[in-house]
């Protein structure tokens, strides 16, 4: 049974742009180098389409059953975010050094110190509920302890939303979910610049990305022998969605998850193919999700380091911060991948537990469904791969 590989090595991919993005307004290389870098959000974006694409063969595993679905999403994915949130908290005890070169886009990446009420900010990340709250409630929640947790909060509120609503509709079901997803993210877009200053949401609130998890749905549907129908519906929403926030980047996001599904399914894009197959991007897809999170930490850290012995001589903390930050990055995801993620997976794994996929239950998937290493949450529809 055949993986879409090439997918484990575009999160790859993805995880190191958002890093480099992170780490860009520290530094004073050329706008042509850091320039590219700036888009971290369309990463995220894509990250969204990941995850719809993958989740149903997760909730279909447990037998569309709530709690053992959500069990086994907390297994995965807790156990690397609490030891990334606490190694944050660590460097948020010192507050950045005066570096007047940054500019607006770092003071968003790195906050100068602890948000005030701290308690109640520390409340909302460990609940990751910081994606529900509006702005009158808790300013900037969403990002203030661990700034890609963000986008963990809005997959948290996915998971609830799938696993409560898709085991009870009638019929076609992801099919009429899917539309459901794709309709609440218009309804929203419409609505949210009306919505009054206090009732203002985050970008970590799920309408704001549902049109993105239901192209990764119509995805699974059209790999599953589906007709294409419901995934070109799902592409121009998103494109067209993109074009009217006024960002033209917004409406390429869609078009590059479509080339993305291309370069899967056909051999008619080698260069890309070689290298979303190669061994440096499969690795780096394992290890995306720790390199995700952990990233923003260690240039804090290493921001609190290398900053005070510059001493205000920019191009040398930029020599010596950038590629600290990286390499310490890079060491660390692997650190927590093999020490952290996979123990956890293997441990859940290991537990005994009853047969949950039962055929009145479930509908019968059309085509064979994969099963990922430890380590991994992917279990890949395959339908048609050349």
């Amino acid at each position: 049974m055949e993986r879409l590989s090439r997918l484990d090595g575009l999160r790859g991919v993805l995880a190191v742009y958002v890093m480099l993005g992170h780490a860009m307004p520290f530094t004073v290389l050329p706008h042509w180098v850091a320039g590219p870098f700036s888009h971290g959000e369309a990463a995220v974006d894509l990250f969204f389409a990941l995850s719809g694409l993958v989740i149903v063969n997760s909730l279909e595993h447990f037998g569309c059953r709530f709690w053992p679905f959500m069990r086994a999403r907390a297994w995965r994915l807790l156990p690397v975010y609490f030891a990334v949130l606490a190694l944050a908290l660590v460097f948020y005890a010192w507050p950045l050094p005066a570096m007047p070169w940054l500019g607006v886009a770092a003071g968003q990446i790195q906050p100068a110190a602890l948000p005030r009420p701290f308690i109640w900010h520390l409340a909302a990340h460990l609940t990751l509920t910081q994606g529900l709250l509006p702005s009158g409630v808790l300013p900037y929640a969403f990002v203030t302890l661990l700034g890609p947790a963000w986008s963990l909060s809005t997959e948290w509120q996915f998971y609830v939303l799938i696993a409560l609503v898709l085991p009870v509709l009638p019929g076609k079901r992801l099919e009429r979910f899917t539309l459901g997803l794709l309709a609440l993210g218009v309804v929203y877009h419409l609505l949210a610049p009306h919505l009054p200053p206090y009732w203002q949401f985050s970008r970590a609130f799920l309408p704001d990305a549902a049109t993105f998890f239901a192209l990764g749905l119509a995805s699974t549907v059209w790999l599953r022998g589906g007709g294409a129908w419901l995934f070109l519906l799902c592409l121009f929403v998103a494109v067209a969605l993109g074009l009217l926030s006024g960002e033209a980047g917004k409406a390429l996001v869609p078009l590059g998850w479509a080339l993305a599904l291309l370069v899967q399914r056909h051999r008619g894009f080698p260069v890309l193919g070689a290298l979303l197959d190669s061994r440096a991007a499969q690795y780096l897809g394992a290890i995306s999700y720790p390199l995700y999170l952990l990233n923003e930490p260690i240039q804090r850290g290493c921001t609190l380091l290398v900053a005070p012995w510059a001493a205000g001589n920019v191009s040398l903390f930029t020599a010596i911060w950038l590629p600290l930050a990286v390499g310490l990055t890079l060491g660390g995801a692997a650190v927590l991948h093999h020490g952290v993620e996979v123990p956890m997976m293997k441990g859940f794994s290991r537990r005994p537990r009853r047969a949950t996929l039962r055929p009145a239950q479930v509908e019968a998937p059309r085509s064979a469904l994969t099963h990922s290493p430890p380590g991994t949450d992917y279990e890949w529809p395959t339908h048609g791969q050349s």
